[in-house]
């Protein structure tokens, strides 16, 4: 260091700061700005980088909450459609089993008729055989019975202890 004091020399300090400060002004001028330039220019492109990854978180956010409530909605209206459904389901067997019942009962009642029809018609029928095979006995009967006197008394005295009254 005693050197450096004992070489020291005055016209030499005095361009080398005149040079240092030239550069000063050369580098601020030309190499300064635009580094501070691209300085400003990547902390702003940092800077909505970072504004623009918030809005995304945001708008994910958002969406996430949107989609949600979409789904929550689409379930209530399929819940919905199946309650709905149901309903016409019961409603539609209802309905047919009443028609089954109606119909079942219709038959029922018209059966009912025809069998007493027929029962009818099969008394009045059997009456008329019985009738027809009474009156065909008592011809036989009769005619038999009416050729003898004897047997006719007979027959009436008969009738008479048998017939009994009401």
């Amino acid at each position: 260091m005693d050197k450096l004091i004992n070489d020291f020399s005055f016209g030499l300090f005095f361009w080398q700061i005149i040079l240092f400060v030239l550069l000063l002004l050369l580098l601020r001028k030309f190499a300064w700005n635009p580094i501070l330039t691209a300085l400003n220019d990547r902390e702003e492109g940092i800077q909505n980088a970072l504004d623009e990854a918030d809005k995304a978180r945001q708008e994910m956010l958002d969406l996430k909450s949107s989609n949600e409530k979409i789904l929550k909605e689409a379930r209530a209206e399929r819940d919905g459609l199946l309650k709905d459904a149901r309903e016409i389901k019961d409603k539609m067997i209802a309905e047919a089993k009443d028609d089954a019942n109606a119909q079942a009962n219709k038959i029922i009642e018209q059966a009912k008729i025809s069998i007493e029809h027929e029962k009818q018609a099969a008394i009045t029928d059997l009456k008329n055989q019985v009738a027809e095979l009474s009156i065909g006995i008592a011809e036989k009967v009769i005619k038999e019975e009416l050729s003898n006197k004897d047997k006719q008394i007979e027959l009436i005295e008969k009738m008479l202890d048998e017939a009994t009254l009401k």
